[in-house]
């Protein structure tokens, strides 16, 4: 069984299935040093054009829903596939046994993901909230943020699995938490950060265009200069 490698695919697709000059179809053989034209011919032993007698019978190859079905006692055409450019490009062998272990290497990491995900204290579940669903989580109760954390760790098992593994999540969290809560502000049109500290409505940084303005507020917090800064946020944010 062969399949097509694309995510959407027509309901019949006919694949090349001999040299021409329009359509090169050769394989590079080690042992001669040449290209070797390839051509399927159902009435021939060898896949190789130059093997082949000059009374070949052709016949197309085509897939039907993305799929090709070929019998066990073909096995011209077996070769004639194996050999052809467009194997592991266009189409590739069915193989169940790798297929069944990559699913089983998914379910696993799903599995880690929301183990540790139910393991998670409820801090970190906020900062993931602030992170990852774009929520503003104190307005979640606890069973709706257990339950949106829940499913974004089943459905993006290795992005959330990465995210915890990032030893930043504390600083991102009180990035995103000090801009919900207003310590500072994006103003003129998203394009600057402004403090707004009773003491001090200053601007603090412009906002180039496409920039993510948590991640900037985490670079600078991150800095020489904006430590003092972070310390005092830490403290007006508990």
């Amino acid at each position: 069984m062969y399949v097509l490698k694309r995510k959407t695919f027509p309901m019949s697709l006919m694949l090349a299935s001999r040299n021409t000059s329009r359509k090169p179809l050769l394989y590079f053989d080690e042992q001669t040093g040449q290209n070797r034209p390839l051509r399927y011919a159902t009435n021939q032993k060898s896949p190789f054009q130059d093997e082949q007698d000059g009374n070949a019978i052709l016949e197309p190859i085509i897939f039907e829903d993305g799929l090709l079905t070929v019998p066990r006692n073909n096995q011209v055409l077996q070769k004639f596939l194996a050999l052809h450019p467009e194997n592991g490009v266009l189409y590739e062998e069915v193989d169940t046994k790798k297929d069944a272990s990559e699913q089983i290497d998914w379910i696993y990491v799903q599995m880690d993901a929301l183990n540790a995900a139910r393991n998670l204290d409820l801090a970190t579940k906020e900062a993931i909230g602030r992170i990852l669903l774009g929520a503003r989580v104190d307005k979640l109760s606890s069973e709706e943020l257990n339950r949106d954390i829940l499913l974004y760790a089943r459905n993006n098992a290795k992005e959330f699995l990465d995210i915890l593994d990032d030893p930043e999540l504390r600083l991102r969290n009180i990035a995103a938490k000090a801009l919900q809560e207003g310590l500072f502000l994006i103003k003129n049109n998203n394009r600057d950060i402004y403090f707004n500290f009773t003491e001090n409505k200053k601007k603090l940084m412009g906002i180039p265009f496409g920039e993510d303005p948590v991640k900037l507020l985490m670079s600078y917090l991150q800095s020489d200069d904006g430590l003092e800064l972070y310390k005092m946020i830490e403290k007006k944010l508990k």
